[in-house]
């Protein structure tokens, strides 16, 4: 199982996805792909994403059940805690979030 975020992603992304994916709600796409499959739909959202940001999330063999990758400004930002990815918050002010202060 993957799932794929994208927030202010290009239509032609988000088309792109939607060939492999489906889409349950805007920006959100789900599939059941093999590692090859998943690497290169995250290829395509790398090159595709321009100001956006996306999230990809998939089914792994670790304590929490998956893992996950970002790209892009958001105020989450993965933190590894002890070998535990955790998300935590920048404030709102700092110019890694995109908001201006």
């Amino acid at each position: 199982m993957l799932v794929i975020v994208l927030e202010n992603a290009p239509p032609r992304l988000r088309g792109r996805l939607a060939i492999w994916l489906l889409e349950i709600r805007a920006g959100v796409y789900v599939g059941n792909y093999s590692r090859k499959v998943r690497d290169y739909l995250w290829a395509q959202v790398q090159e595709g994403i321009e100001d956006g940001n996306a999230v990809l999330v998939w089914r792994t063999n670790n304590e929490a059940g998956f893992e996950f990758e970002t790209l892009g400004k958001n105020r989450r930002m993965p933190t590894d805690w002890d070998g535990v990815r955790l998300v935590s918050f920048l404030p709102p002010d700092t110019p890694e979030s995109g908001h201006d202060p």
